[in-house]
């Protein structure tokens, strides 16, 4: 059994850069499938998810090759299927991505229903009534979304409620389709708009990603080039809030200062120093930090992917602060193990009260991804030892964190138990 150990209650120093972009680079991934020609793709995270959704690609028939860690060349000029493997699809939440850019490429697509993280029902139900506006037909049977089109031709989309994984992917469907595609009511997160940028690098005609209102122009082909993914928000965030928890000076670079302005100001109204630059941020923090209020919303408001970190933070705090959860239910699971810690946090459906004070370390879960990650800044800021289990939660997004957390002394390292 793998677990990660940290001992903590050291302060922070030194320089971590973020790796590019997770939620960009499981999305542009797959619309290399879209594109007849090479896609030379620079800045990919060393994930598990990015090497799974490749797996996929490659099962699907296209040519990838690794040109180093963290880059790519995608040949997608001689598919073989349209029929996603289902063992892989079932096992992360992106792998959805591959119903649009297959119908876009092929017009049909096989894909099962997807995995990930388990916090709540998150339903397809918006991407297919894209599918269906831009005139596929779209079912579900035994756990494989079945889509199919004679033709696509672009329409209006109303999205009843802010989607990410339906702008996106209606955004792939879209590309290749006959006229016009108007998106509205649609997400503005930073990956949206690098996927958008992704697709007009290789031909497409997307305008207006960022707004709530995207326009799409369908174009013959798209012949591929060279794009690189842009820094990743959360990463980024995340060890903002890990320097802000376990005190000290870091700096973080390679990020856009910009995404990072809904985090920036939380840190701030509890006492954090931020310094703002160019493409870094430094976090400095020496004294007692205040409780705040948190509500989590769609960019530009403050992340649901960093609600679980900042939660840990806050629990470190001598001082009474409220988390409410407006994105997905079911995000609290997480909780329990910071309790197992000394956390004092009650929950009420969408909402957190947390009265915080010092952590101790203890054996601790990682319930999902950014609960795992959670419990890592709960970790390095509490007293003592603190054993997480199932830390390939963790991997799944962040890429050699033992590695890279130490550089700025994080007592952490990879331990390996008979089960």
């Amino acid at each position: 059994m793998e677990k990660l150990k940290i001992t903590g209650g050291s302060r922070l120093f030194g320089e971590i850069a973020v790796c590019g972009a997770k939620n960009a680079a499981v999305a542009i991934i797959p619309a290399t499938l879209l594109v007849n020609g090479v896609c030379h793709i620079e800045n990919i995270p060393n994930i598990k998810d990015v090497r799974l959704i490749i797996d996929m690609l490659v099962q699907l028939g296209a040519k990838v090759t690794y040109i180093n860690d963290t880059t790519i060349q995608v040949d997608s000029t001689r598919l073989k299927t349209y029929i996603a493997p289902s063992e892989l699809a079932s096992r992360m939440r992106a792998s959805y991505y591959l119903l649009g850019a297959l119908l876009g490429r092929m017009s049909k697509a096989e894909v099962a229903l997807p995995g990930g993280c388990n916090f709540g029902v998150r339903p397809i139900d918006l991407h297919e009534k894209g599918f269906r506006a831009l005139g596929a037909k779209v079912y579900v049977d035994s756990g494989i979304v079945f889509a199919d089109a004679e033709k696509l031709v672009g329409n209006n989309i109303y999205l009843d409620t802010v989607s990410v994984g339906a702008t996106i992917n209606i955004m792939l469907a879209a590309v290749l389709a006959n006229g016009r595609t108007v998106i509205e009511n649609a997400a503005k997160e930073p990956h949206i708009v690098d996927v958008a940028n992704f697709l007009n690098a290789m031909g497409a005609n997307v305008r207006g990603a960022g707004t709530d209102v995207i326009r799409i122009m369908g174009v013959e082909e798209m012949k591929g080039g060279s794009y690189s993914i842009i820094p990743d928000q959360i990463e980024a965030g995340t060890f903002m809030i890990l320097a802000a928890a376990a005190g000290g000076d870091v700096l973080i670079r390679n990020l856009i200062p910009k995404h990072m302005d809904s985090l920036v100001s939380k840190l701030e109204e509890m006492g954090v120093s931020v310094t703002e630059y160019d493409d870094s941020v430094r976090i400095r923090r020496s004294g007692e930090l205040r409780g705040i209020q948190v509500r989590t919303m769609p960019y530009p408001g403050f992340p649901t992917d960093l609600q679980p970190q900042i939660v840990a933070l806050l629990s470190t705090v001598n001082s009474h602060s409220t988390v409410t959860e407006d994105v997905w239910e079911h995000r609290f699971q997480y909780v329990d193990e910071l309790r197992k810690m000394g956390a004092n946090i009650s929950t009420d459906g969408k909402r957190a009260e947390i009265d915080g004070g010092a952590l101790s370390g203890a054996s601790v879960r990682a319930t999902d991804l950014r609960g795992g990650a959670a419990m890592i800044i709960a970790g390095a800021a509490a007293d003592g030892v603190t054993e997480i289990s199932s830390p390939n939660y963790i991997d799944r997004g962040y890429s050699d964190i033992e590695r890279r957390l130490r550089s700025i002394g994080v007592k952490i390292e990879r331990i390996f138990e008979a089960d």
